[in-house]
């Protein structure tokens, strides 16, 4: 069934609503929410910051008594239960909103269809699947948190077009451009952890911040002994397991967490599948030999047939480089 038109406009609006609210949410989600009026004037409402109202909430109240017998656009479906804030499900029964259109159902085992429930056993008609799959990638680290328990891995990677990330003697700054490093701090702003091997920290002393971008520092993981003085303090050290550390994550509210290891660190979160999505960074230089350092350190597939193999979801220009964004099949 094709979507009405004006609906996939006011859930587009609400979809750039949540956009704008990215780094603010987590561990909730980034919500959007658009309140059409009955006459078709329109209010916009997002999610705040933890403890703060949910979109449902600032739109209705952007729109007030008009409101009543109106129409409201949310990305995501609303809460039926009393968490940091009260339901927005009773907020919008109260307003006598007509009509709801829901993006996606909430996986959240608190909600996972009790707010649409409450909704038309309230009388109100609800609609559900309006740019679902828009919705779904825009929340997809969200939903694959809730319904995990683990934090959505992102694998950050940046190379030579011969698929080299530094030279025999180890130096590799700077292979990309500053826009792409520009890229990959929005990366870490979006993410609410950051993964790192000793290693890298030895070698690198890196702080692994926030700085050509606006956005909180993540949450500093070090795979390792880390050294007493290293800038990367404070943070977690850890020795484990990597499958424990993602569920020590998720249960610590690790929305997306960001992997910038070199060769050993990717390769471990590679091997044991635990990676959700590749970003990968192609610089326009050549080493021109096999004696530069690989992507991924240790023995790979041994034939073609044993080769992981994902599929491209976007590729585009960063400066001078090419990004390529890859997910598992």
């Amino acid at each position: 069934m094709t979507a009405d038109p004006n609906d996939l406009a006011h859930m587009g609006r609400a979809i750039d609503v949540a956009a704008s609210v990215r780094r603010l949410t987590s561990p909730n989600p980034w919500v959007g929410c658009v309140v059409v009026t009955a006459d078709g004037d329109s209010f916009d409402g997002a999610t705040g910051a933890p403890g703060e109202p949910h979109a449902e909430i600032h739109a209705l109240a952007a729109a007030g008594e008009r409101a009543q017998g109106a129409t409201l656009y949310t990305t995501l479906e609303p809460c039926a239960h009393h968490g940091r804030t009260p339901p927005c499900t009773e907020a919008i029964i109260s307003a006598g909103v007509a009509r709801v259109v829901v993006g996606i159902i909430d996986p959240d085992r608190n909600v996972a269809g009790r707010g649409i429930d409450r909704l038309r056993q309230a009388g109100i008609a609800v609609d559900v699947g309006v740019a679902g799959a828009d919705v779904h990638a825009q929340l997809l680290p969200y939903l694959t948190q809730r319904r995990t328990g683990r934090p959505f891995v992102i694998l950050k990677l940046a190379a030579s077009i011969d698929g080299r990330t530094a030279a025999p003697d180890g130096s590799s700054r700077w292979i990309t451009s500053q826009t792409a490093r520009n890229v990959v701090h929005e990366l870490r702003a979006d993410s609410d952890a950051i993964c790192v091997g000793a290693g890298t920290v030895r070698a690198d002393d890196p702080e692994l911040t926030v700085r050509h971008v606006d956005g909180a520092d993540p949450l500093r993981v070090v795979l390792g002994t880390v050294p007493a003085d290293a800038r990367v303090h404070p943070c977690l050290a850890w020795s484990g397991d990597l499958g424990d550390l993602l569920d020590h994550l998720g249960g610590r509210g690790v929305v997306q967490l960001l992997v910038e290891g070199g060769a050993t660190v990717a390769a471990s979160f590679h091997r044991e599948g635990l990676v959700d999505r590749y970003v990968i960074h192609l610089a326009p230089c050549l080493f021109g030999g096999d004696d530069a350092r690989p992507l991924f350190a240790g023995t790979g597939a041994a034939t073609i047939d044993d080769a992981w193999r994902g599929h491209v979801t976007s590729t585009r220009m960063v400066g001078d480089d090419l990004e390529i964004v890859m997910e598992p099949t």
